[in-house]
């Protein structure tokens, strides 16, 4: 296909084999990220003052494209401070901890609801309308917090985002790439978001289970998650009523931004911005209700604990996310124009020499897809390559004769699930900052169960071609 490999390419791939291993070691890598973003820019610019100048404007990047999340994040953290301050928090939650008795019904029903409710609107908004109420009752039957972002990350950022059925976004960049219809691939993708999910999930749930027992996965009765962080016993701020009429107003509008993101059909960071608007609006509401004269003052002390959270917990994400970006559309803003001509993005033209590389059957093709998807998965986005792993499925398909449908629709699963948020840390950030949790332990926990269903969804794809 013609992509010539340069220097770029042979830095970027080293520094990602360094990254991974640092990770694998449980070692920081903001250093390597940072060093890498530097000998990327040197070598494309061979400037010193512009390869300097390169990381701040990684980071000046990075931190705009995660803007939203560290807001909407920062939001509900600040919302939820009201919440259980005021104690309607235990209000709201006593009727679901009927339901969740065990740590095992924990893991599947906050799994099945993050699942359902991301399917309509997207994961990162749904993360932040469950996890502030559900968290702490799977954290009083037993289910460590790590656990309950697991089940959150794998049921919402890959089942419902890797399929993408009623929204449909994901599946129509790759089949347009593909030249297909884009029912086609919605229809090649179910079979494989099944079997991946069941199988993906269910080994995450063995795995929890089998290191709860161990002792390897601890429930720690200490940990504060962020909205009961530095949580004092609630003062009588609002009656017993009010707090049922709290307890009731909050969920229904929550409720309410569902049907509006389903009638308006309002996706992605338009969702996001609603759910942060209306927590915002809780936020008014019952800090008026609950500290009256005082609720001017409180008002900000509430946002500023919600944003040192969001920030703080950002904060070792920003290098690592800045890099990554290079991989893609970013490079020209971070480093300049650059790069050679021929040149779709770093990212895309290693997946494309990766499928150029390689001999072709049906075998081949599948684990190639795969391979693809992954690698344009590195960038955190999870969208950014779909349409390269549609373009390289169309291509695959025609030499073999078939598949296409099935192979665009594999290369999609992959690259979401890797960059969508289960294996990317900063793509998951949104479940680790609602549970407390490291994104880095996060992304590393989900990374066997991931790897277990990517093959076994591979392998069903190579019958199904």
């Amino acid at each position: 296909m013609g992509i010539e490999l340069t220097a770029l390419h042979l830095i970027y791939v080293l520094f990602i084999i360094l990254i991974i291993g640092f990770m694998v070691f449980k070692r920081d890598t903001t250093l390597i990220c940072i060093v890498g973003i530097f000998a990327i820019a040197m070598t494309a610019t061979g400037s010193l003052t512009d390869s300097i100048i390169s990381i701040f404007n990684g980071f000046v990047y990075a931190i705009t494209e995660l803007l939203p999340t560290i807001l909407v994040i920062s939001i509900i953290v600040a919302m939820s401070k009201t919440l259980t301050s005021t104690g309607i928090n235990d209000v709201m939650i006593s009727p679901v901890a009927r339901f969740i008795r065990t740590p095992a019904l924990a893991y599947w029903i906050i799994g099945i609801v993050m699942m359902l409710m991301s399917f309509f609107f997207w994961p990162s908004p749904a993360v932040a309308l469950i996890g502030a109420v559900l968290l702490p009752v799977a954290i009083r039957v037993g289910l460590p917090a790590l656990a309950v972002a697991m089940a959150m990350n794998l049921f919402g950022h890959g089942i419902a985002l890797s399929g993408d059925f009623i929204i449909q976004a994901a599946p129509k960049l790759t089949a347009d790439a593909a030249g297909l219809p884009v029912q086609d691939v919605i229809g090649a993708s179910i079979p494989l978001v099944i079997v991946m999910g069941v199988v993906t999930t269910i080994s995450a749930f063995i795995l929890i289970k089998k290191d709860m027992k161990s002792g390897r996965l601890k429930l720690d009765t200490a940990q504060k998650t962020p909205e009961h962080q530095e949580e004092t016993v609630p003062l009588k701020l609002l009656t017993v009523g009010q707090k049922r009429l709290f307890a009731i107003l909050v969920p229904v509008l929550f409720a309410l931004d569902v049907a509006a993101m389903v009638h308006l059909k309002l996706t992605g960071g338009s969702a996001t911005a609603l759910v942060g608007g209306t927590s915002i609006f809780i936020l008014l509401l019952i800090t008026l209700f609950s500290h009256k004269n005082k609720a001017l003052e409180q008002t900000t002390s509430y946002l500023i604990e919600g944003f040192q959270f969001g920030f703080k917990v950002f904060g070792p994400v920003i290098p690592i996310a800045a890099f990554f970006y290079l991989g893609d559309a970013g490079f020209h803003t971070i480093v300049g124009d650059f790069l050679p001509k021929a040149s779709n993005g770093i990212v895309n033209d290693l997946g494309v020499a990766l499928a150029s590389a390689v001999p072709l059957s049906k075998e081949i093709a599948a684990v190639t897809l795969t391979a693809v998807g992954a690698i344009t998965g590195l960038d955190g986005s999870g969208f950014s390559g779909i349409s390269l792993a549609g373009s390289i499925a169309h291509l695959f398909a025609t030499a073999i004769g078939s598949g296409a449908a099935t192979l665009t629709a594999l290369g999609q699963i992959t690259a979401i699930w890797v960059g969508g948020g289960t294996l990317v840390p900063w793509a998951l950030i949104p479940a680790a900052a609602i549970c407390n949790v490291d994104p880095f332990e996060l992304a590393r926990r989900n990374l066997i169960p991931v790897l277990i269903g990517l093959a076994a969804t591979t392998i069903l794809a190579i019958f199904l071609i």
